[in-house]
């Protein structure tokens, strides 16, 4: 029997399932692939806001990821909310020790509530610990905008961002244009090469999810052996089906359709 490409997801529990490890256990279901979760964080959380949060300690998040890699251990992984500077260590040291491979980076810092989801000191640790590891990082606007502590508002400041991202270590990037009016438009960088990644733009406001769930399932294709720009452009077909079925729920920023 062929083996079943396994994934691991290392992020924040999302309690209104829209998000986090929660949203990356439904795109693992819909993409054929074995998941296994690390939670970094327990978030109370629904459509509309976030009203907690409640951080791990390093020493579990650490023995979470022992016991998935000393038993199934993963051919992908990718990385959500981690919440603060010391969970970001303890989580690159292990993916040294372990010399895990295919690390996709989703920068998780702001809910689509506009609530914090990593903590202000923590970003250096993000840039210097974990992204040097990465085989791809996948920042919204924002996110790039603080990781690179840029304004980016034109399509060149996007590409100088990207690069930007590239020399801190990681070998691609990927800047959602989620955030940008018009046509959805990805900036695809290798390090050499950019490529314009564009989509229709689906008007809604049920897009909760949507960035943890495209990391997600750039995982799966990694894990299963596609190259890198299949991984992505398939990962993007599968979002944007999710959100086009959506099922409408919460008075906020609803989730997607994981298994449309």
């Amino acid at each position: 029997m062929k083996s079943i490409p396994k994934v691991l997801t290392i992020a924040g529990s999302d309690s209104g399932a829209g998000a986090g490890i929660q949203a990356d256990l439904k795109t693992f279901a819909a993409l054929g692939v074995y998941g296994t979760s690390v939670i970094t964080a327990i978030t109370a959380q629904n459509t509309v806001k976030v009203t907690q949060i409640f951080e791990l300690s390093t020493h579990l998040v650490a023995a979470q990821i022992d016991a998935v890699m000393q038993d199934i251990g993963a051919q992908a992984l990718k990385t959500g909310m981690l919440a603060n500077a010391a969970i970001i260590e303890v989580t690159a040291a292990k993916i040294r020790h372990y010399d895990l491979k295919n690390l996709v980076v989703d920068p998780v810092m702001v809910a689509k509530s506009g609530d914090l989801l990593l903590r202000k000191d923590a970003i250096q640790a993000l840039r210097y610990r974990l992204i040097p590891l990465a085989k791809v990082v996948t920042p919204n606007l924002p996110e790039a905008e603080e990781l690179t502590e840029m304004k980016l508002t034109r399509a060149k400041e996007i590409e100088e961002a990207a690069r930007r991202i590239i020399a801190m270590g990681a070998q691609n990037v990927v800047i959602k244009g989620g955030h940008r009016k018009g046509p959805a438009i990805d900036l695809f960088f290798d390090g050499k090469k950019s490529r314009v990644l564009r989509s229709p733009r689906i008007r809604t406001r049920h897009t909760h999810g949507t960035g943890c769930t495209l990391a997600t399932a750039i995982a799966c294709g990694l894990a299963e052996g596609r190259a890198l720009p299949d991984a992505v452009g398939r990962a993007i077909g599968f979002v944007q089906n999710a959100i086009r079925t959506a099922p409408g729920l919460g008075a906020g920023h609803g989730p997607l359709n994981h298994s449309s």
